[in-house]
């Protein structure tokens, strides 16, 4: 009996222990926090995709959130960080929507941020071919103003009054919305032009030192510091925000930069050619390739030159930017970078990363140079008379400049109007410089 009194005690203080416990575990002391709050800020849209930055403030994570578009959930995740980028794509061009996002856990939604989506533009354009010189002319680079006011540079040689070559060439054509005029800048000519790249009418750069104001040509060295002394001086492209903010690539890895009143070189840490240039605000790209050298691009940021990419394997990747690269350009934060292989798009933070865009379903070989006016607005040139136009939707080749003939090096575009130069070969030896003018 004293037995069975014992055992009832001490199943009586397991019971209350237990129950001591569970009320324990129930009453949890940590409480949800307060003020706990989702927000989403639109950071970019295309016609087809969309960018939305959310920021968290006192959720526990990680966290089930759902997405909501117009209203109806389309995706549920698991977040991890306090904040995150929220990638959308399959959008329509040209349409509104409205985006949103919940906590599953508490209740709590986000801000609605509303998106349009960038129209598509327009495929149709009708074309303009001109040649210029008599032997072995070519023009190398060119600079749209607006549709009257266009200039190109190279190397144009004419013949003289008795019907031979004459040395001296010219080395730029400007367009006056009527006629081309053949110009040796700088009031002489013998020595070929390489880049052009204009601000204005009254604003155009030549080679990185000759400034032309409207009305007369202005050298500006002023400590430039890349100088023909072997060390492969030749500058192959500009860009810049305005003349007091300019910067000049060339051969041998060079970089120099124009603040207005003095030159300065940049230090690149490499000596491959340099043969391409673009920014958008605070980032600047550079690209450059040549025979036996490594392809580079690079990003000068916080006074520094950093390579994103150094390759001398030539292995295809449709995840990371392989190949030669060839061209480059920015808008909306996203780096289009135009290499052997294919057209890549990257965040402007991009490591090396990027998304290959043609991945061999469009006979892209042999293009050049890519520009654009937006990111639905995008050009690339190359061999073969070979044109492509991106409408934010799908690319276009125009059938009507291809022609095993025709080479192009550069392009320039503005609105509607939209400049590839180049050369036209007539055999082996003899060519002729070739502009290729579209309006849209």
């Amino acid at each position: 009996m004293l037995f069975i009194n014992y055992c009832k005690k001490v199943l009586t203080g397991f019971l209350f222990f237990i129950s001591l416990f569970i009320i324990s575990i129930s009453c949890d002391s940590t409480e949800p926090p307060a003020n706990i709050s989702l927000n989403l800020k639109l950071e970019d849209v295309s016609c087809t995709e969309a960018w939305l930055q959310l920021t968290t403030t006192n959720i526990q994570l990680p966290a089930t959130i759902n997405l909501l578009k117009n209203n109806s959930v389309i995706q549920t995740f698991s977040l991890s960080t306090p904040d995150s980028l929220l990638y959308i794509d399959s959008l329509l061009p040209n349409q509104n929507y409205s985006f949103q996002v919940s906590s599953i856990q508490n209740p709590v939604s986000s801000n609605k941020v509303p998106v349009t989506t960038l129209d598509t533009t327009s495929h149709n354009f009708t074309w303009q071919t001109f040649t210029f010189g008599e032997h072995t002319s070519t023009l190398y680079d060119v600079a749209v103003i607006n549709e009257n006011n266009i200039w190109a540079v190279g190397e144009i040689y004419i013949n003289d009054s008795l019907g031979n070559p004459d040395p001296i060439c010219y080395n730029a054509v400007h367009w006056n919305g009527q006629s081309w005029e053949l110009i040796k800048t700088g009031g002489y000519g013998g020595y070929p032009r390489k880049t052009v790249f204009a601000f204005s009418e009254n604003d155009v750069w030549f080679d990185g030192v000759i400034k032309w104001d409207g009305i007369n040509y202005t050298v500006h060295k002023n400590g430039w510091p890349l100088m023909p002394n072997g060390d492969g001086w030749q500058v192959n492209k500009m860009w810049g925000s305005s003349s007091n903010d300019l910067y000049a690539v060339g051969n041998n890895g060079n970089i120099a930069y124009y603040n207005g009143s003095s030159w300065k070189k940049i230090e690149s840490g490499t000596t491959t050619a340099l043969t391409d240039i673009y920014g958008d605000g605070e980032n600047v790209f550079i690209c450059g390739y040549e025979d036996f050298k490594p392809t580079v691009l690079l990003k000068y940021e916080n006074n520094i030159v950093k390579k994103i990419v150094e390759e001398t394997e030539f292995n295809y990747k449709t995840d990371f930017i392989s190949g030669w690269v060839k061209g480059i350009w920015v808008k909306r934060n996203k780096l289009f970078s135009l290499t052997f292989y294919d057209l890549y798009k990257s965040n402007v933070n991009t490591k090396g990363e990027g998304s290959a865009l043609w991945k061999g379903d469009i006979n892209s070989w042999g293009s050049n140079a890519v520009r654009g006016n937006d990111v639905n607005d995008i050009f690339t040139a190359g061999y073969d008379g070979l044109v492509w136009h991106y409408n934010g939707l799908g690319w276009k080749r125009y059938e009507i400049l291809a022609d095993p003939t025709n080479l192009f090096f550069k392009i320039s575009t503005k609105e509607n109007i939209v400049v590839f130069v180049g050369e036209k070969y007539l055999n082996g030896i003899d060519r002729y410089g070739l502009i290729t003018i579209g309006k849209r």
